[in-house]
C-alpha cells in the first residue's frame, strides 16, 4: 500500500499494514542540521529517506496579490506580543467592523499551490488555507482584549469572527474547486490550549468557536476531504466536541499538556478519532537516546493504532532535537 493509500485508510480508522509517519515540517534551522547528517541537499530527499508518507502544501501568504501589495490581513498592531492591541482594540461598535477593509477572495491565485500538489508524488497530500481564525481574531483585538469583549461586546467580536472565517472558507472552497482530487486531507489550525488547560471556558468556546469550526469541517467533508485539526496545548476538556463537529485527525497531541497523553487520549477517544503526532518534543526527543525514542514510538503505536501517524509532538522540530533522535523515530516507524 502506498502512503497515499495508507494514510487515507489510518485516517479512517482501517486497520493498515503499519502505521504512517510524518517528519512534521522542522524549523528553518533545523534543515541545515539534518542534512549535514543524513547526506542530503533538500527536504524533499530527506522525506524520502527517512520514509515520511505525509506532504503537507499550504498556500502561503504570496497566493494573496493586492494591487497594492497589501497583506491578507491588515493589522496594525500596537507593540508586539499576544497582548498587543490591534485594530479592535478599543471597537465598540458593529457599524466600525463593518467599515474595516476586509480581504478580497478575487486577489487569490492558486497557481504555485496547484502546480505543488501535481508534483507531490503518491503521498498524502495536506492542503487548504491554515484558517487559523482564533489567531487572527486575537491579534485584531489584543489576546486579553479578545477574551474580555467576549463578555463586554460580543456582537463585535462574533462580527470580526465572521470576516475572518468568511474569507476562509470561500479561499478554500476556491482552492478545492481548482484542485480537484489532488488533495486529501484539509489541514487547519488553531490553539486552543496552554499547557494546563483550554485558553477560554468550554462554554466560550462552544459560542465563539464550535460555530464557525462545524463550517470548516463540513465543508472539507463535502469536498470528500479528512479534516485534520493542528491544535497545541491541553484541549482534551473540547475533543468529544472536536469529534462531534467531524474532526477526523487530531495533530500534535501535545504529549506533555494535561491530559494529552497517548494513555488518556486512546482511553477517551481511541476508535473515535485518528491521531497525528505525539512523540513528545519537549522532553523526549531532546534528551532521550536513540532506544529511548525507538521505545517510546513502539507504546504509542500501541496505544493509539491502528489509527495513527507518528509525527513530533510539534511539527516545527527545533535545532536542539538531535538528527539521531529524528533517524530513531522514523527507524521505530518502519521496522514495527
Amino acid at each position: 500500500m502506498y502512503s497515499r493509500e495508507l494514510l487515507k485508510a489510518i485516517f479512517a480508522g482501517t486497520q493498515t499494514e503499519r502505521c504512517g509517519f510524518w517528519l512534521g515540517q522542522p524549523d528553518r534551522a533545523s534543515w541545515p542540521l539534518y542534512f549535514r547528517y543524513f547526506q542530503v541537499d533538500e527536504d524533499e530527499s530527506l522525506r524520502c529517506l527517512l520514509g515520511d508518507d505525509f506532504r503537507w502544501i499550504v498556500p502561503g501568504e504570496s497566493c494573496y496579490e493586492h494591487p497594492e501589495g497589501k497583506p491578507i490581513f491588515e493589522m496594525t498592531r500596537e507593540h508586539e506580543g499576544l497582548s498587543a492591541g490591534g485594530p479592535f482594540a478599543h471597537c465598540e461598535s458593529v457599524s466600525e467592523v463593518e467599515a474595516f477593509p476586509w480581504p478580497d477572495p478575487d486577489y487569490l491565485d492558486f497557481t504555485e499551490t496547484l502546480e505543488a500538489l501535481r508534483q507531490a508524488g503518491d503521498y498524502y497530500r495536506a492542503s487548504g488555507m491554515w484558517s487559523c481564525f482564533f489567531h487572527n481574531v486575537a491579534d485584531f483585538f489584543g489576546m486579553d482584549n479578545y477574551f474580555v469583549k467576549m463578555y463586554t461586546n460580543p456582537d463585535v467580536v462574533e462580527a470580526v469572527t465572521k470576516h475572518v472565517c468568511e474569507f476562509y472558507l470561500e479561499a478554500n472552497r476556491r482552492l478545492f474547486e481548482q484542485a480537484g482530487g489532488l488533495i486529501d486531507g484539509f489541514f487547519f489550525g488553531n490553539d486552543f490550549g496552554t499547557q494546563r488547560s483550554l485558553l477560554i471556558s468550554p462554554g466560550l468556546f462552544d459560542r465563539f468557536v464550535m460555530p464557525w469550526f462545524r463550517r470548516f469541517t463540513n465543508q472539507a467533508h463535502t469536498y470528500g476531504l479528512q479534516a485534520i485539526l493542528h491544535s497545541c496545548g491541553a484541549i482534551h476538556e473540547v475533543i468529544g466536541r472536536l469529534i462531534d463537529a467531524g474532526v477526523d485527525v487530531l495533530h500534535p497531541l501535545q504529549a506533555k499538556a494535561e491530559g494529552m497523553d497517548a494513555e488518556t487520549l486512546a482511553r477517551d477517544f481511541g476508535g473515535r478519532i485518528a491521531f497525528l503526532g505525539g512523540i513528545d518534543t519537549q522532553e523526549l526527543l531532546i534528551h532521550a537516546t536513540p532506544a529511548e525514542v525507538e521505545a517510546e514510538v513502539y507504546r504509542v503505536k500501541r496505544l493509539l493504532g491502528p489509527s495513527v501517524v507518528i509525527s513530533p509532538s510539534h511539527e516545527a522540530l527545533l535545532p536542539n532535537v538531535p538528527p539521531e533522535n529524528v533517524e530513531a523515530m522514523a527507524r521505530a516507524v518502519r521496522e514495527w
